[in-house]
């Protein structure tokens, strides 16, 4: 066997990029699906929280801590705007834009909520609680790891 096949054999086999993306797209999906009746998608609805824990979010705040890039944000920004779920916020220095939640974006993450719950459920049962627990223990170790740098 040659150097680029046993170079490719190797990536295809122990790449973990290709395993996070993998997990991560069966997992999204299955949230997706769940989160479907509401014309809402999980990463929409990780917005949603974050917007609703900060109250006002800021967003280089929401981008650092949701690690998005702030193009990805803006344009979920502007089509869960048009939707009526988010406001922007007008705030002295324009370049900003802050942004919170709209009466009709609560009522959205309250009915998101028992759908939520079904596909937490889902994805507890699929990945396992031994996996659970690994996924948890490297989340964490992840963000002290990214809180030190």
């Amino acid at each position: 066997m040659d150097t680029w096949t046993n170079n490719v054999d190797c990536m295809a086999r122990e790449c973990i990029a290709v395993r996070m993306r993998l997990l991560n797209r069966v997992i999204t999906n299955l949230y997706d699906e769940v989160l479907r009746t509401l014309r809402l998608k999980t990463s929409q609805l990780n917005i949603l929280i974050a917007t609703a824990k900060f109250g006002l979010a800021r967003p280089a705040k929401v981008c650092e801590v949701l690690q998005l890039d702030v193009s990805t944000l803006s344009r979920n920004i502007e089509r869960m705007r048009k939707r009526g779920w988010l406001e922007i916020v007008a705030e002295e220095d324009g370049r900003a834009q802050p942004f919170r939640l709209t009466p009709s974006g609560k009522k959205l993450l309250e009915k998101a909520f028992p759908l939520w719950e079904r596909g937490q459920k889902e994805a507890k049962k699929l990945i396992g609680d031994e996996g659970l627990a690994l996924l948890s223990k490297t989340a964490t170790t992840l963000g002290r790891a990214r809180a030190e740098v």
